[in-house]
């Protein structure tokens, strides 16, 4: 399954190809499928520190030697200050590199460009598609991944037979016996100035307001508002995971999708919130309720036969409920 349109552009659309080859025998190779939530990258300090990190890599993709090992180390103590922050990040961040991170490295790999090409098409992304991202928590293993394995790549061939419950930024650091000195704010405060931090730092002030109005217009929306709520059972779903919205401690707003479940298929254009245990999904409560198919603001369900919507707990609610047995 590939995302629609390809892209116009050749190297990014086999690298594309190749990405979504790699996720069909990943399981064969021993790295299941993933999805941690990693919301902590859509916050104003995991973002910011991410950035520096990822402009490091770029900065040692471009280098060599002495001044490779040390753009590796700022991105290494970029990633682990990240990490201090906030305590599940460094495993969920594994995760997703382990599965979109890996996949994407492997896109850029078999997608035909030279050794040269592949370095200067990585240090591109990680420069120029932070500004078109709307969120990272689902997206910034593709930039992340192959930045790592091609570095990884200059230091150690064959170090992906030993990728197993690896950690990619932990396995160079190991390969390379960087030394990573002990945490301190006002040397990475210091450091993040050769990467442009004072000015990256005020657009994700500006950028955490308009996240803050985004996430009230959601919870009013998906949460405090009436409902439906549809269970998860053997969910397909298809989305755009550059934009899609954590809501802490609750899930995680996707803006579009289409979901194919037990009871039927739903269409959502104006979001629709999944539950951060994948066992439910919410959308505005609909606007007839016996009307078919069923509608609401933004979204349509086709509702399998067997299956009906009925009032929730609260007043407004609704919910669907299977009324035959399987």
């Amino acid at each position: 399954m590939v995302l629609w349109p390809l892209p116009q552009d050749q190297d990014d659309r086999r690298v594309l190809l190749m990405h979504e080859s790699w996720h069909r025998v990943q399981n064969q190779l021993g790295f299941p499928p993933a999805a941690p939530t990693n919301a902590h990258l859509d916050t104003l300090d995991g973002r910011y520190w991410l950035q520096l990190e990822w402009r490091a890599l770029a900065t040692a993709l471009a280098q060599r030697r002495e001044n490779r090992l040390a753009a590796v180390q700022d991105a290494l103590l970029f990633r682990a200050y990240r990490h201090k922050l906030f305590k599940k990040a460094s495993e969920e961040e594994r995760l997703l590199e382990m599965h979109e991170g890996l996949a994407e490295y492997t896109g850029v790999r078999l997608s035909g460009m030279r050794d040269s090409e592949q370095t200067a098409y990585v240090i591109k992304n990680l420069e120029r598609r932070p500004q078109t991202m709307p969120t990272f928590v689902r997206s910034f293993a593709y930039l992340s991944g192959p930045a790592y394995g091609l570095l990884l790549d200059a230091q150690a061939a064959g170090w992906r037979r030993e990728l197993a419950n690896a950690h990619l930024a932990a396995h160079l650091a190991k390969i390379v016996a960087v030394r990573l000195p002990v945490l301190d704010l006002k040397d990475l405060q210091a450091r993040a100035k050769r990467f442009g931090a004072e000015r990256l730092l005020g657009a994700e002030k500006e950028r955490d307001k308009e996240r803050q109005k985004r996430i009230a217009h959601y919870r009013a929306r998906l949460v405090d508002g009436p409902v439906l709520a549809l269970p998860l059972r053997e969910m397909q779903i298809s989305f755009d995971p550059r934009t899609l919205q954590p809501l802490e401690g609750i899930g995680t707003v996707y803006p579009s999708l289409r979901i194919v479940d037990s009871w039927g298929t739903l269409t959502a254009a104006r979001g629709a919130l999944v539950a951060a245990d994948f066992k439910k999904v919410y959308v505005t409560a609909p606007i007839a309720p016996k009307t078919r198919p069923l509608r609401g603001e933004g979204w349509e369900i086709q509702l399998n036969p067997g299956w009906q919507i009925e009032p929730g707990e609260r007043k407004g609610d609704f919910w669907a409920r299977k009324t035959t047995k399987e």
